[in-house]
């Protein structure tokens, strides 16, 4: 495995709201799904460093990250995409990208990584000189996950990426993670659209209150008797 969470808790306050939970990720993309207030962003903010944890542990290739900082997290390689963008909206698409890169190994491949994004997403190369808060919802998710690629993650982490926006642009958000992970970058998804998180996913976890209730193939999980009936309306 790349990412492993090991008897992962967190509290807040007196309110313990993950209670132990233990997942993978390997290659392609592996989905957290959930009712809201399971503990879904909470285990990606948990992982980033950016929410502390009360137990548990964490491993990213064997190495154990439970004590590093949150910046120091992205110098491993473990790089969070936040639900709702949180772009800097008085610069440009193109400042906006290179605040990605702030770590040494990040800068110092700046020109191949900036194209490889321009690449995956030619809209942004169009609109590089424009102020962020010009762009549509669908550019401005694009922005933030671009920015995430740039400091050349060994495990991207979406939270919510398709929120908000309308469904033609929802399904080629899900079409570009699909092109990423597939490009060799894994992937951790956090996602309400759940059909199109599993459609993806190699692998998929169920998290409910805070607990991981069961996991599968993502095909295997949208089959699945208790997910059809609780997530789905089927």
């Amino acid at each position: 495995m790349l990412l492993k969470v090991d008897s992962l808790r967190v509290t807040y306050g007196n309110i313990e709201v993950l209670h132990g939970i233990d997942f993978e990720v390997t290659d392609g993309v592996t989905a957290l799904i959930g009712p809201n207030g399971a503990g879904k962003s909470t285990t990606l903010g948990a992982i980033s460093g950016i929410l502390p944890i009360s137990n548990g542990s964490i491993f990213l290739d064997g190495k154990d990250l439970t004590r590093y900082l949150a910046h120091q997290r992205v110098d491993e390689g473990l790089s969070l995409v936040p639900e709702g963008r949180h772009l800097f909206s008085h610069m440009s698409v193109e400042e906006n990208l290179l605040a990605g890169a702030f770590s040494k190994k990040a800068r110092e491949k700046i020109p191949e990584t900036l194209s490889r994004v321009y690449e995956l997403f030619p809209i942004l190369k169009e609109k590089k000189g424009n102020l962020a808060s010009t762009l549509s919802g669908g550019q401005q998710q694009m922005v933030a996950v671009a920015r995430g690629l740039m400091s050349l993650p060994r495990i991207l982490m979406l939270d919510e990426p398709s929120l908000g926006l309308a469904p033609i642009i929802v399904e080629q958000m899900f079409d570009l993670i699909g092109e990423i992970a597939a490009q060799g970058t894994p992937i951790l998804l956090v996602e309400q659209n759940l059909m199109e998180a599993l459609r993806l996913a190699k692998k998929a976890y169920v998290l409910e209150q805070g607990k991981v209730i069961g996991s599968g193939e993502g095909p295997e999980l949208a089959n699945d008797p208790h997910v059809k009936e609780a997530y789905l309306g089927l």
